[in-house]
């Protein structure tokens, strides 16, 4: 890759990167109009860094940009606190992990590889759904099960991934997995700034490894 077409990249990741420090600096500070403003500028970026890694080129990166437009709007639904906005925006996350491991199944999966992932993910959310149940309200508790169940697929079939197109598709999910962690202590556990200041970082380093390797499960310039 010539550094040409590596410029766009370099400077919406570098965008991206101040926009979430103007995220985490309005979470500090909770300034809601900071957050309004801040949180969807960073969202459009991880799309618009998708777009130029080639995303559209493919059906893999076709699958991507859909998570991430998912994920987009997920991010806005959630700047509200409501609870409407909260379980419609849980439904958008649903969907972009739903998009995101139809995209992981159109790669070449080392069956060998998703065994450590499956029992894995088996244990964590056994452990996370075991942890948050007490705090979860009736009407909470199905969606919590579903979104686990489809969170737990991804990070699965993204660490099949590795053998073929490197661990980075497999890093990316790990991180989402974890930052929704962080967005589950928030809602229903212990809700603090903490949360949204280590979450927000871990789930947008993994959005933009998605934009990133987009156009074909690779890095840009690999194979």
């Amino acid at each position: 890759m010539n550094i040409l077409s590596a410029s766009p990249l370099l400077l919406s990741s570098i965008f991206l990167a101040i926009a979430v420090a103007a995220l985490l600096w309005a979470e500090l500070k909770s300034s809601f109009l900071g957050i309004s403003l801040a949180k969807p500028v960073a969202s459009t970026l991880f799309v618009i860094t998708a777009l130029f890694a080639g995303a559209l080129s493919s059906t893999f990166g076709l699958l991507i940009l859909l998570g991430l437009l998912l994920s987009w709007m997920g991010d806005v639904l959630l700047i509200s606190k409501h609870q409407l906005f909260f379980m419609a925006g849980l439904g958008s996350f649903l969907l972009a992990h739903v998009a995101y491991s139809c995209a992981f199944l159109l790669l070449p999966l080392d069956l060998p590889s998703l065994i450590l992932p499956a029992i894995a993910m088996a244990a964590v959310a056994a452990t996370i759904l075991r942890w948050l149940w007490p705090h979860l309200t009736r009407n909470f508790r199905p969606a919590v099960v579903c979104y686990l169940g489809a969170i737990s697929l991804m990070v699965i079939l993204a660490g099949g991934t590795a053998a073929d197109a490197g661990p980075q598709l497999a890093i990316a999910a790990a991180l989402f997995a974890v930052s929704d962690i962080f967005v589950a202590r928030d809602r229903f556990v212990s809700p603090s700034a903490a949360n949204r200041l280590l979450g927000l970082p871990l789930y947008y380093a993994a959005q933009l490894i998605f934009a990133l390797s987009s156009r074909n499960g690779h890095w840009p310039g690999g194979a």
